[in-house]
Formats: C-alpha cells, sequence, structure tokens
C-alpha cells in the first residue's frame, strides 16, 4: 500500500524527529449527497490510549473510523496514521479494524482462521493469535459457525490482535454479546492493550462499559466534535465519563431545540 508522507503539525524545525500519533486531522470532513456526514474537524489520537468515540447514532462514529482505516477518502482536509496519509486502498499496516459483523468464515474451524490470518498479515504473529484463543477457552479444532458469540468474538479479536497493530479500531463490537461475554471480551482487550502498548479506539453506545475502561474521550454530535481531550483534564471535578457526556449532549440538544 502507497501512502503519502504528511508535515506534522508541532514540527519544531526542519529535520527534528517527532513521534508519529496513531491519528492527526486537520479539517477532514466527508459529504454525501444528502449532506456532511462529518464536518471539517481537527483532531489529534495521542498513542497509548484507550479512546471512548462516542455520539448519537449518525454522528459521524462510523465515518469517522472509514477516514481513519482509509476505506473512506475525505471530501475535504487531510488525516494522518502514524504521519502518513491513507489512500483509500487499504489499512495502515499498523491498524486493524474490527467492527460489530465479525469479519469470520462460517466454515473454517478456529486454526484454520487463525491461518488465513497467517496468509493476509506479512505482521502476522502465529503463536500470540494462538495464545489469545486458547486464553479465551475457544477449542481450536471447532468451527467458527459451531461458536457462541462471545467465542466468535474472540477469535475475531485474535485475529485483529494477531497481525500485532500499534492502532486499533473498534466500532460496537460487543453490541451482539451478553453482558457476562461483553465484560470478559472487554477485559481481555485492556489488558493486551495495556501491555502491548496498543492505542484503542472503542465506539460504543452503552456508557457504562466504558467507565474506568477509557482515558481519552472523543464525543461526536452530527458530525463535529463536541469534546475531545484527555478524561481526567475534561473532567477536573472528577465526573465520571458517562456523566460527562450525557452532560454535553443534552447541552447541545438544548441549544438545538433553542434556535
Amino acid at each position: 500500500m502507497t501512502m503519502r508522507r504528511l508535515p506534522h503539525p508541532e514540527l519544531p524545525a526542519p529535520g527534528v524527529p517527532v513521534p508519529e500519533l496513531p491519528v492527526f486531522a486537520e479539517g477532514v470532513g466527508k459529504r454525501y449527497r444528502r449532506g456532511w456526514a462529518l464536518e471539517q474537524t481537527s483532531l489529534t489520537i495521542p498513542g497509548n490510549r484507550i479512546v471512548a468515540l462516542v455520539g448519537p447514532n449518525g454522528a459521524g462514529k462510523s465515518t469517522l473510523m472509514g477516514l481513519i482505516t482509509g476505506m473512506l477518502r475525505p471530501t475535504v482536509g487531510s488525516i494522518a496514521v502514524f504521519g502518513d496519509q491513507p489512500n483509500g486502498r487499504g489499512m495502515h499496516p499498523a491498524v486493524s479494524y474490527l467492527a460489530q459483523p465479525k469479519p469470520l468464515y462460517k466454515q473454517l474451524t478456529v486454526a484454520e482462521t487463525l491461518t488465513f490470518g497467517a496468509r493476509t498479515n506479512p505482521t502476522w504473529d502465529q503463536g500470540y493469535a494462538s495464545h489469545l484463543v486458547e486464553q479465551a477457552g475457544v477449542p481450536l479444532h471447532a468451527k467458527v459457525g459451531t461458536l457462541s458469540g462471545g467465542q466468535r468474538t474472540r477469535v475475531a479479536l485474535a485475529l485483529a490482535l494477531g497481525k500485532r497493530p500499534r492502532l486499533v479500531l473498534l466500532d460496537e463490537p460487543l453490541a451482539d454479546l451478553d453482558p457476562l461475554a461483553r465484560e470478559a471480551v472487554l477485559g481481555a482487550l485492556m489488558t493486551e492493550a495495556r501491555s502491548q502498548g496498543i492505542t484503542v479506539v472503542l465506539s460504543s453506545h452503552v456508557l457504562a462499559e466504558l467507565e474506568g475502561v477509557c482515558d481519552h474521550l472523543v464525543l461526536l454530535h452530527k458530525g463535529r466534535i463536541l469534546l475531545a481531550g484527555d478524561v481526567d483534564r475534561l473532567s477536573t471535578n472528577g465526573t465520571p465519563l458517562g456523566e460527562l457526556v450525557l452532560h454535553h449532549m443534552r447541552a447541545a440538544a438544548a441549544q438545538e431545540a433553542a434556535a
């Protein structure tokens, strides 16, 4: 995949190296015939964060993820992933993406699924992927179609992490799981993210499951960013993440009603 290098916005002087950010967007926007899915937005996602990407339906969350993965091209502005500009032909090699519909073939066994991951990812770590599956108690010989929802999610997560990414995007991947399975999958993901130094962007409508997990917040509303930054900086009085999000969403709704 060919990527075009973008200048870093905080470059102090020519030739001085600057750490590459997982995501840096400057005035990026995506417009369709029906209107703007994401209006001109500037955003920085620092490294080693667990990011809560939240907002109501139609806020632009999936669009932002599509721009980060390179599956969508921006209408205006620019976006850089680890200093490179996605060209719409595929994801940055350091990025993994997992959405609610799991990209798994039901007729394959779990072992065959991991072999498929090895064939399609040059940075694949077979030992690590197998460890993640075995740690979850998922039998390698079982066909994917016979697994429970939680087990399928654990296999999909092993595929996402097996390529050893530095940025993982999760678009409502837990929405079809029961509460216990959600807790187990989220716990396993956070453990791996912290131990491996992976930045995670987690989109979810269930604010309660983000409490105590996410340390960075991006709140979208009708294609615009309402709030973005580290949670401890945004909530200086200790307001929980969920309350912080609801407060700003109510304020935005009140402003619209009064307009």
